[in-house]
């Protein structure tokens, strides 16, 4: 009798559920089990009022968990019997505004059925480049507020056809209120723009001009979903590096979009996991290893193995490559510390000798959004820079925040979380806050996470750095805002923390905290530390012996200071300069003397424990005397030297009272000559380093974490040891190892407090 008896039920559902087809699921489901009643988007997630027989209800429930919509992640669903209304039919009514905690769906490429409509000569979208449904296209980057529809988005400003609006109100079509829905007829349009030329625009044959240019060797920047890309053909040696030299980018590793998997795997080694990354539906730039291929410019990605790698995301990008049936580079339009580019007019005022031709689109990027970077160690994603296809990145929470939390990160690779009721969320890449154009980015993505989800903070929580932008800014809106608590987290700790959080650890655990450059509790910049930490304390047990940078951030670009500053830790000046190698001749007499003085005198020259530092210096043991141009460039060049040759040996260290001490290994690197050597049994030694302490507190659980771990080579040698040595072991694989998941960690340590 109770399976036949008719009852109605309410069911609030939260998690990524709007944007992703999941109204039509629902309705589609309760069609398919007779059942009656509505379904509607509000501001925490989706209602669901629905009654039938209690059998097709328990049916429906289910198959509801089992069987969503592939982009939809359900979090939580409230359920309550209420009292029977005998609707006569099942429908999709209105969104309803309340309270802002839905998640935003984050923007997914190209689907297949979309594609093969582009494709189709018959199809009323053929060659449409801005083609979508509810199961693919731009999300986040075209929302200005919640709920998802069509008027709180870019698109408010197009009118839908009446064949669009057909599909638009139609539940059985996959285009059911698919937001961004348009045609030639009624949605965005392209345009070419020509600083030296007339403009051209509403031409099905602009995708053809823009290959002209591209052919011709020039740059040419690209609207995407995000920002814009800088484009040209990466087979052309001269249009390389006619790119590198306008856009002051001398030796940092270009992407490259390929037209197909196959077209990848002529030029790269490819793991399974690798492809499988490659043609995701989020379609991330995945870092991968070089063959012997001389297909691509060898300006692409100089004196390194690897190179990014990834496939076209957009209609556009899809026409574009078809169209020009070759690897383009793809990279990042803007000026060095500044964000990527959105609008048409900022991109000609600053990078018009980059690129005077710019292929664009007339939908308005209200939320710039860069690519994703990640690598593939093990089998498991290591993500460089979490953006385009997988942020907002939000998480569960089991237990509800009584507070509302906004954690602001670090100065580098920043990104923001919110915590709140039972979320977690943490914004896409917004990048190194070192310009007044970042600064203004980062303050514009508070706001805009702020309004999704009416949000204003009870705390803040930041690094403590005293110079950092976003520690300077939450100390002066504390003073605004004098009831927020502020809280400040010490960097390292927080790395410590990110990967704690990811996995939902509580418990005691031997964190590796290893990266360039974090503030430390005695005001010397931290970077080789091994803690003993919980989600309320930690302890620092071990760490680099500290050593000077001489002349400070100038250090940092000439990395040969560095490994002098080592050489006056073990060796007296005479000594230094009666030593016959490259990089004591690399410096005067007189520049030897002076440098001295600054470091005897503390002149410029604070003291680090940096890992990433020593990286730096070992670069420089090996003849690269020139100086660095990007951010990891001595660590991925080691990998390089290291990669062509096998070898178990590494160089020596001692460890006193939680001190290492790397006298002995500088001394070995002094006598060696082999360059791969050199690098092969430096990173074996650090590798060593980890294990060895590890094996001292085998009972604990091991984190590692920090941008130096981004040095694939040796993060697989590190998860080698810990596996043979059946240790248990945790690395982020869902938030960024390096700065990016500073803010993730700092909100993990506000919520348990």
């Amino acid at each position: 009798m109770e399976s036949t008896s008719k009852k109605r039920v309410k069911l609030h559902i939260f998690g990524i559920v709007q944007g992703v087809g999941f109204r039509p699921f629902v309705y589609q489901l309760a069609i398919k089990y007779s059942l009656k009643g509505f379904v509607f988007n509000d501001g925490r997630g989706v209602v669901i009022e629905v009654e039938g027989k209690n059998a097709k209800l328990s049916q429906f429930i289910n198959d509801l968990k089992l069987n969503s919509p592939s982009l939809a992640r359900i979090d939580y669903i409230e359920q309550q019997d209420i009292d029977l209304v005998n609707d006569e039919m099942f429908s999709i009514i209105h969104s309803e505004t309340t309270t802002l905690q839905t998640m935003v769906s984050p923007d997914i490429s190209l689907c297949d059925e979309c594609r093969a409509e582009m494709n189709d000569v018959h199809n009323r979208r053929y060659k449409y480049p801005f083609i979508n449904c509810t199961n693919c296209g731009p999300r986040y980057t075209i929302i200005d507020n919640l709920p998802y529809d069509r008027h709180n988005t870019s698109m408010e400003h197009f009118n839908m056809c009446e064949a669009c609006t057909e599909e638009y109100n139609d539940p059985t079509n996959r285009r059911y209120h698919a937001q961004p829905i348009g045609c030639f007829d009624c949605g965005p349009n392209l345009k070419i723009i020509n600083l030296m030329e007339d403009d051209f625009e509403n031409d099905q044959g602009l995708v053809k001009i823009a290959v002209q240019y591209i052919n011709d060797g020039k740059t040419i920047a690209v609207k995407g979903m995000g920002g814009f890309h800088l484009i040209c053909d990466a087979t052309n040696d001269a249009a390389v590096l006619a790119l590198r030299l306008h856009k002051h980018r001398q030796k940092k590793p270009l992407a490259v979009m390929f037209p197909s998997i196959s077209c990848i795997k002529k030029v790269t080694k490819l793991s399974k996991t690798e492809e499988k990354l490659i043609v995701a539906k989020e379609r991330p730039i995945v870092v991968v290893q070089k063959n012997k291929s001389r297909y691509l410019s060898k300006f692409i990605a100089p004196e390194i193995d690897r190179i990014g790698v990834f496939l076209p995301y957009t209609p556009l990008h899809e026409l574009l490559l078809q169209e020009v049936k070759k690897p383009l580079v793809a990279t990042s339009a803007n000026l060095s510390d500044e964000p990527i580019i959105r609008d048409d007019k900022e991109l000609f005022k600053k990078l018009h000798l980059v690129a005077q031709t710019s292929l664009t689109h007339n939908r308005e990027i209200i939320n710039a959004c860069d690519d994703s970077v990640v690598m593939d160690v093990y089998g498991e994603p290591i993500f460089l820079r979490l953006s385009r296809g997988y942020t907002p990145k939000s998480f569960y929470l089991q237990n509800k925040s009584k507070k509302k939390v906004l954690a602001l990160g670090a100065n580098q690779k920043n990104t923001i979380t919110l915590a709140f009721d039972n979320n977690i969320i943490v914004s896409p890449h917004i990048g190194d806050l070192n310009s007044l154009e970042a600064f203004d980015y980062f303050l514009r993505t508070v706001e805009t996470f702020k309004r999704f989800y009416d949000f204003e903070p009870d705390i803040l929580v930041c690094d403590k750095h005293p110079k950092y932008e976003t520690t300077k800014w939450a100390k002066e809106y504390i003073q605004k805002y004098t009831h927020i608590e502020l809280i400040q987290v010490q960097h390292h700790y927080a790395h410590a923390l990110s990967v704690m959080a990811e996995y939902n650890l509580n418990e005691r655990v031997l964190a590796f905290c290893f990266d360039g450059t974090g503030y430390g509790d005695d005001g010397t910049l931290w970077g080789g530390e091994v803690l003993l930490a919980t989600p309320t304390e930690y302890e620092r047990i071990v760490h680099l012996k500290e050593f000077t940078l001489l002349g400070g951030e100038k250090a940092i670009k000439e990395p040969r200071r560095i490994a002098l500053s080592l050489l006056f830790e073990y060796f007296s000046i005479t000594e230094i300069l009666q030593m016959d190698h490259s990089l004591v001749k690399s410096f005067t007499k007189n520049e030897i003397e002076t440098f001295y003085l600054m470091r005897e005198r503390a002149i410029n020259s604070p003291k680090s424990t940096s890992i990433g530092r020593l990286f730096d210096a070992v670069y420089a043991l090996c003849d690269n005397l020139q100086g660095v141009f990007y951010e990891g460039q001595s660590g991925l060049v080691l990998e390089s030297y290291a990669e062509k040759i096998m070898t178990h040996d590494s160089y020596h260290y001692t460890m006193n009272e939680g001190i290492i001490d790397c006298k002995i290994m500088l001394e070995e690197i002094m006598s060696e000559n082999d360059v791969q050597k050199i690098a092969a049994k430096f990173i074996n030694a650090v590798a060593k380093i980890v294990i060895d302490i590890c094996l001292e507190y085998r009972e604990l659980p091991v984190v590692l974490s920090g941008g130096v771990f981004q040095n694939k080579l040796l993060l697989q040698k590190c998860i080698e040891q810990l596996k043979k040595n059946s240790m248990r072991y945790y690395i982020q694989h869902q938030t960024p190892i390096n700065d990016g998941g500073i803010s993730l960690g700092q909100a993990y340590y506000a919520l348990h407090i």
